[in-house]
């Protein structure tokens, strides 16, 4: 994901900001007309219906020309996007932002991962084929709206099958603008029209009629714990990609330059919003002070005592349940405006802050979303393996190791039992291209344990078994 050239991205944020001006607003309009945006979840559905029996006889290299020119398009509009989701949703880093769109372009998987197995023997030939849900309904995130968007139409239609998303509230103006542009290619490259639809205004209302409709085969839902958990009071069956706090443990083992390089590159990525990010680290006190200053030298700016309470003040909050969340303010803000809630000036260059806590700190326990790095000193290995545990709530997500012995990398990634560990890397090598290898998925199924998911998490296995006959040979 690196690779961006600043200098262009720089002078495109500076002309956006003078269009801007020039208005005087702070926001970009969105044209949209009603192309796969619907009103009325029924009336989606119905749509939905339609076009999903039409795709499933839809030539094989004509669904493949499809999600080609799906992923054509969203480098193309990979700035576009980028630029309405970070003014609608004021969330994340710009250079970032595009290099997670390019990254759903080229990594998603497709219908390469569909594939036909078959036996024969003495007693006949079997075949089993990857077939549709049907309609599928979909939720997306405002952290990365579009990415996730594309991501899961590819993984969905791939299949076979149609989708109906309900989007996040902060995002529904880009994303109903991606909907039509995305929309509009699967008609011009020969699919049929509503094979993805959105439901224009994400009430709980809709949510909730979308998830209860009997028309609707399958759910995908990636977000909090409050959609997940409506999802599965719907009775039917779902892919749940919830929510996450992943540790980091460094041992007295590990590189610590790396460590530090790592945990900087992951944690302040698109200002700590994706969900694999590294929350909160834990350190082994033999090598405390080292790791402080190698986080130092490779650009993360230290905050003492005084200061990290000032920004815990204003950045964190409890709800009604008793539970620490980021507040809409600093979610997902560069750093230097977390470093202005507590006295210190910085440039937007710095992409973290880090300093000590204590292993029950509100920003150890909660999922705060924003590119601060609490740091706990552990007594020993077995001790930050307990803490990591705690702190990863049993969110059975991701979590990070930075070690060189075998024996302590295999206990705890036991111990972890997430469904990504990531050793001597930073969080994004867990999730394939670009940063990794292996596959990509924005949806990361935990709850449900598909983890990272693919178009066959969302078809079924179906069986064609030809008694005594077919053996040719």
């Amino acid at each position: 994901m690196s690779g961006i050239d600043r200098t262009y991205i720089e002078n495109l944020v500076r002309s956006v900001v003078n269009e801007i001006d020039q208005k005087n607003s702070n926001r970009i309009s969105f044209n949209y007309s009603s192309n796969g945006v619907y009103e009325n979840v029924d009336e989606a559905i119905a749509n939905s219906i339609i076009a999903q029996k039409k795709w499933v006889k839809v030539h094989t290299d004509t669904k493949k020309n499809i999600i080609e020119a799906l992923r054509k398009t969203m480098h193309k509009f990979a700035e576009d996007f980028s630029l309405k989701a970070l003014t609608e949703t004021g969330m994340g880093r710009l250079e970032d932002k595009i290099a997670k769109h390019h990254n759903a372009a080229d990594s998603t998987p497709g219908m390469e991962d569909l594939e036909t197995r078959s036996w024969n023997g003495s007693k006949g030939t079997v075949i089993e084929e990857r077939a549709p849900y049907g309609v599928i309904a979909g939720i997306t995130p405002s952290t990365h709206p579009i990415p996730v968007l594309l991501n899961s139409i590819i993984i969905t239609i791939a299949g076979g099958n149609s989708v109906v998303f309900s989007v996040h509230p902060a995002a529904k103006k880009v994303s109903a603008y991606a909907i039509e542009i995305f929309h509009k290619v699967i008609i011009e490259n020969g699919g049929p029209e509503n094979l993805i639809t959105m439901i224009k205004e994400p009430t709980l209302e809709n949510v909730n009629k979308l998830f209860n409709h009997k028309d609707i085969d399958l759910i995908v839902a990636t977000g909090g714990p409050a959609v997940v958990e409506a999802a599965f009071k719907a009775g039917k069956k779902v892919v749940a990609a919830g929510p996450g706090n992943p540790p980091v443990l460094v041992d007295e083992t590990a590189d610590l330059n790396v460590a530090a390089k790592s945990i900087i590159t992951g944690a302040s990525f698109d200002n700590n919003i994706l969900c694999i990010a590294e929350k909160e680290t834990f350190v082994v006190h033999q090598i405390f002070d080292d790791f402080i200053e190698s986080m130092v030298n490779n650009g993360a700016v230290l905050l003492n005592a005084q200061q990290i309470e000032m920004l815990t003040q204003k950045a964190l909050m409890l709800n009604d349940k008793g539970h620490y969340l980021g507040t809409r303010d600093y979610i997902g803000k560069n750093a230097r405006i977390l470093a202005e809630a507590c006295g210190v000036n910085l440039g937007d260059n710095v992409r973290l802050l880090f300093g000590e806590v204590s292993a029950n700190h509100p920003f150890v326990i909660a999922e705060q979303m924003m590119p601060f790095m609490p740091v706990v000193r552990v007594n020993n290995f077995e001790v930050g393996v307990m803490q990591s545990k705690k702190a990863e709530h049993g969110f059975g997500h991701t979590a990070v190791i930075h070690s060189r012995n075998l024996d302590n990398i295999t206990q705890f990634t036991k111990e972890m039992n997430t469904s990504i560990v990531i050793v001597n890397g930073p969080s994004l090598a867990g999730n394939g291209p670009s940063a990794g290898e292996g596959y990509f998925s924005h949806t990361i199924a935990s709850p449900t344990g598909e983890g990272v998911c693919t178009p066959r998490d969302f078809t079924r296995v179906r069986r064609l078994a030809i008694s005594n006959s077919l053996k040719i040979v």
